[in-house]
């Protein structure tokens, strides 16, 4: 997963380019990527699009660095979680999606809306197959843990593709509902192991 890899997005950047990702977060998940050009991020950043162009060299970068940094966030969010959890903690990989501070725009899941966005050569891709693929290796770890005696791949697919509806739905419905249907059934696929069926 080596494009989420590496040095912290923020640690060399400038004050300008901190604020101008901060900026660029915020509207990218709110309007989309598409619908937000450089020239609003940079005025509503309050510098200069040469200083947004000299920070990111791109609008292509920024989105990339824009996803890389909304990685850093809810895997941060998702550690600090499974720290303070006992077990399942697989139910608190899907608790931690109900507890994002994020999600208080209600627009979803930031890397399916990108995916949605950005055409098949965008390197933003890279970013979001990663994410996604570190996000379901983490659940297989968990289940694996939480019930030793399911098949924890079977059950840990199960539950990744019940929980990705279900965070879509989050934009559509405006309501957290299937995300606490995914809870449920996660419960019983660990007491079960039904996942192979």
């Amino acid at each position: 997963m080596g494009i989420l890899l590496g040095v912290a997005i923020r640690a060399n950047m400038t004050p300008a380019g901190q604020r101008v990702l901060d900026v660029a977060s915020r509207l990218f998940y709110r309007d989309g990527i598409n619908s937000v050009g450089v020239a609003l991020v940079a005025e509503t950043a309050e510098v200069t699009k040469k200083t947004l162009y000299d920070c990111f060299g791109s609008k292509q970068k920024l989105v990339v660095d824009y996803l890389r940094h909304r990685h850093e966030i809810w895997w941060s969010h998702l550690e600090q979680c499974l720290a303070e959890a006992g077990r399942p903690r697989t139910l608190t990989l899907v608790d931690a999606y109900l507890t994002h501070p994020n999600l208080r725009i209600n627009r979803g899941c930031a890397f399916l809306n990108a995916a949605a966005e950005l055409p098949a050569d965008h390197p933003g891709l890279d970013v979001i197959r990663d994410h996604k693929k570190a996000v379901r290796a983490r659940l297989a770890d968990l289940v694996a843990e939480d019930a030793p005696a399911v098949d924890s791949e079977s059950v840990a697919e199960h539950v990744f593709l019940l929980l990705e509806g279900a965070i879509a739905h989050i934009g559509i419905d405006d309501h957290n509902n299937r995300v606490q249907q995914v809870r449920q059934l996660a419960t019983t696929l660990l007491d079960n192991g039904h996942g192979d069926r």
